[in-house]
């Protein structure tokens, strides 16, 4: 039988669990978000590219990101495309008219009342149309450097499931980890947690063989694994 932890993880502990989800990253392909922010260091395509990633698997994500900013990738430039070009490159993307729209409103925006530049103050980035907290908070982390917790899906169950937290919903489990993670790791945590939750710690049958961190998970919610 495992010897499951009879508590949740202490900071301690959570050290070494991102040591250790730190250290499997290298084997893990990263989000496209990141692989953006990472070779263009440019707020405003992390901001675009987040928004084409929600609920797009990020192989559809990438090529839409790449089409769109081969023809546009600042706020003037994608003011000279309507939304009808928008749909037309993002696309397949979920809700790819939707967040046409939404990404020429930004851009307007943007121009209109910000020089062309994404603000860095949480909520103003709250104020741009198809924007939540999720892409709010990934912006502010990967796009500028500074210190924000990006909940998504995978963050959520994760954090969840190794029993560190007890929520029911991402933003009452931003609300929670703002208070209780080091900050330290405010910024690597989603960058952390996304791949692993991807492709080890997935929803349904999550790979616990190939886990690094079984010894400090408590499985919460977890019926079945391989």
């Amino acid at each position: 039988m495992r010897n499951t932890p009879s508590k949740n993880p202490s900071n301690e502990v959570i050290d070494l669990i991102m040591d250790r989800l730190t250290a499997t990253l290298t084997s893990l392909k990263p989000p496209v978000v990141g692989i953006i922010a990472d070779t263009t260091k440019d707020p405003f395509l992390v901001l675009i590219s987040c928004i084409l990633s929600l609920r797009t698997r990020d192989e559809t994500t990438a090529a839409a990101s790449a089409r769109l900013f081969g023809i546009a990738d600042t706020p003037r430039t994608l003011l000279n495309l309507n939304e009808a070009q928008i749909a037309n490159a993002i696309y397949p993307v979920s809700f790819y008219r939707n967040k046409a729209k939404s990404i020429r409103s930004i851009a307007g925006i943007l121009e209109e009342k910000y020089g062309g530049k994404v603000p860095e103050a949480l909520e103003t980035l709250l104020t741009l149309p198809g924007v939540g907290r999720k892409t709010a908070n990934l912006v502010i982390a990967i796009g500028f450097g500074k210190p924000a917790i990006c909940v998504d899906i995978h963050v959520h169950r994760i954090s969840n499931r190794i029993g560190y937290i007890n929520t029911t919903q991402p933003d009452e489990s931003e609300r929670v980890l703002r208070k209780k993670l080091p900050k330290r790791y405010w910024i690597r945590y989603n960058d952390v947690l996304v791949p692993f939750g991807q492709h080890i710690c997935t929803p349904l049958s999550p790979f616990c063989s190939r886990c690094p961190i079984t010894a400090y998970c408590r499985r919460i919610g977890v019926k079945k694994h391989r």
